[in-house]
């Protein structure tokens, strides 16, 4: 662009940015479009996803059902196939069907029954092997015929040899291929697909014969017709070996075939993945059947499963544009009227900055404007007041925070005094005291650490020396046990977790009775976890007590209540180091209260 026209298009810019109006308009049209575009892009997005979900939900549960159609039509075929009741004589008049000509009626019968049992066969051959002779049975004009002929090619077909091999003594024939071999002088006009049986000798398992049944394309339509196949949908029935029984397109199976794509289906019985076949994605989905492994596979290009959501996008750009001029010039005329006061103000204030403390912006009506005009009149007589107090404010916090300092106590002052009194009282030889006033030092030393998590050794030795000074207190009346086992002594803990159960036994089981009490000190790992408890047989608390003490673990630290601090803030650092897992478990009667501590985090693995 040359620099004639750069300048035009900055003096543009500027022409449009230099007023509050243009400015207002541009920044709400903005605002409109960006939601109006994000809005249909995401519709879009989502209308797309639902799309792709709905149509593979709907596409599998369809296939599956018809797969199933489909497992069920094939066992027929296998069913049909084995003469059962009359297994021996079938046999028997294979054997002897030369030399008897009643073996060969037994046979013509047979096939006779079998073809008259179902109207989907187009014909049924029984192939003598020692003889290679055949019988076959087929619909002709309007009457069932039974014929007989002679091939000895028979058991070179591929599908003889298969059927042979094959451990379940069957095999399927696709006659989709153009180019597909059967052997028999069978019209492949409207036939599908054929069924191959062996037949052989009880004693020597020798084959004695094959039977052939070949069905016609009605019986798949049966199945099949209740896939739905919209344009540019297609659709494969594949054998197990992935050989195709019908496909509506042999190119595409070819394409996909030579693309790797059938591999792609081996694994599971339901799935889908995309395929790229040159222009066109598609959408595949298959189902596998569960007995027999037979595939039903449907690829769907994307382009039709997208056009709702095309539709979608594209109606809302239209409403979008439509709204957008509505919004623009809505815009226009409010911003209009909000910015004619404040130019009006405007020109007060460059007064104003100019010098001129008479200036004084015209007040009418009682908007924000007019607040903002009425301020603005007050503003010059009310900055040096607004500076010194100001000024005032800042030295008063600077007192203030002095003053705070001052006022700060000094716990380790505290520590150094108590250790002053225990270095006298040994001086005096005053043993006992001495003892106390360290163990108290410590405790307190202890206590103001500043660590949140300790070792467990660490507050087991801290535990020690506060029951010291309680059985200073209580005497022989306070027993304590510890069933504390030593790789437990490392695990780290919140510091004075267990001091706080200790205190709620001494304070609500031992000063509320006269006699004494035992409390016990115990750990334990389950799992991930680590259970730390602290029983008593104390007279236990009382079920107001107890369901108060729950209640109080519920409740918002703001609005906890004087009573229960103790095991509320236990309980509050339980949650926030370890989560919503953590937790207190109260268990009381009247034989004693057992507290027990759970930290998720503080199993095996963490000791």
């Amino acid at each position: 662009m040359s620099k004639r026209g750069m300048g035009t298009v900055t003096r543009i810019k500027e022409r449009i940015t230099q007023r509050l109006v243009n400015k207002l308009v541009l920044l709400f049209t903005s605002i409109i479009v960006l939601v109006v575009g994000s809005l249909t892009v995401i519709s879009y997005h989502i209308v797309e996803k639902e799309s792709v979900e709905n149509s593979i939900a709907s596409t599998t549960n369809n296939l599956l059902l018809v797969n199933q159609n489909l497992e069920d039509y094939v066992q027929g075929m296998e069913q049909l196939a084995v003469p059962q009741l009359q297994y021996n004589e079938i046999m028997n008049a294979i054997l002897d069907e030369d030399q008897d000509y009643s073996s060969q009626m037994v046979i013509d019968m047979y096939l006779r029954s079998m073809f008259y049992s179902r109207n989907d066969l187009k014909a049924i051959y029984l192939y003598n092997v020692n003889q290679h002779k055949y019988h076959t049975v087929s619909k002709e004009a309007y009457t069932i015929s039974v014929r007989q002929g002679y091939n000895e090619d028979i058991p070179a077909q591929s599908w003889y040899k298969a059927a042979v091999d094959s451990t379940r003594n069957q095999s399927f024939q696709s006659l989709a291929l153009p180019d597909t071999e059967t052997g028999y002088p069978v019209e492949r006009e409207d036939t599908f697909m054929a069924y191959h049986r062996v037949l052989r000798s009880i004693s020597s398992r020798e084959p004695l014969a094959v039977l052939s049944f070949y069905y016609k394309d009605s019986g798949r339509q049966d199945i099949m017709k209740d896939i739905p196949v919209a344009e540019g949908d297609h659709l494969l029935l594949l054998s197990p070996d992935d050989v195709p029984f019908y496909t509506d397109d042999q190119a595409l199976y070819a394409r996909m075939r030579q693309a790797g794509m059938l591999d792609k289906m081996s694994d599971g019985q339901n799935g889908q993945f995309t395929w790229t076949d040159g222009d066109e994605e598609y959408l595949v989905i298959y189902n596998t059947g569960e007995h027999e492994g037979w595939k039903l596979v449907k690829p769907i290009p994307y382009r039709s499963i997208y056009e709702t959501a095309t539709a979608t996008r594209n109606w809302g750009y239209v409403i979008g544009g439509l709204f957008l001029i509505i919004a623009v010039i809505l815009v226009t005329l409010t911003s209009n009227a909000i910015t004619r006061p404040l130019d009006r103000l405007s020109w007060q204030m460059k007064r104003f900055s100019g010098g001129d403390f008479e200036a004084e912006a015209p007040v009418k009506g009682n908007d924000e404007i007019a607040y903002l005009s009425r301020h603005f009149n007050e503003m010059v007589k009310r900055t040096n007041d607004l500076i010194n107090e100001r000024y005032k404010m800042k030295l008063a916090e600077k007192n203030a925070i002095l003053k705070a300092l001052e006022a700060e106590i000094n716990p380790h002052f505290l520590y150094n005094a108590l250790q002053a009194i225990s270095t006298q009282a040994l001086k005096r030889e005053m043993f006992d005291m001495a003892d106390m006033v360290d163990a108290l030092a410590q405790t307190l030393r202890y206590s103001i650490n500043g660590k949140e998590m300790v070792y467990a050794r660490d507050e087991l030795a801290h535990i020690e020396r506060y029951l010291g000074l309680q059985k200073a207190r209580f005497g022989s009346r306070l027993q304590v046990e510890y069933e504390w086992e030593d790789r437990l002594k490392d695990l780290r803990i919140p510091r004075l977790s267990i001091q706080t159960l200790v205190e709620n036994s001494i304070k609500h089981a031992l000063e509320s009775m006269t006699g004494g009490i035992r409390i016990v000190i115990a750990a334990e790992v389950q799992g991930t976890q680590a259970l730390i408890s602290v029983s008593d047989n104390g007279p236990g608390m009382s079920p107001g007590r107890l369901k108060e003490v729950r209640a109080s673990f519920a409740e918002e630290w703001e609005e906890r209540e004087s009573g229960n601090i103790g095991l509320k803030n236990l309980n509050t650092r339980l949650k926030l180091l370890y989560g919503e897992e953590a937790a207190l478990e109260i268990r009381t009667d009247t034989t004693g209260t057992d507290i027990k501590m759970i930290l998720p985090q503080g199993g095996d693995s963490h000791v």
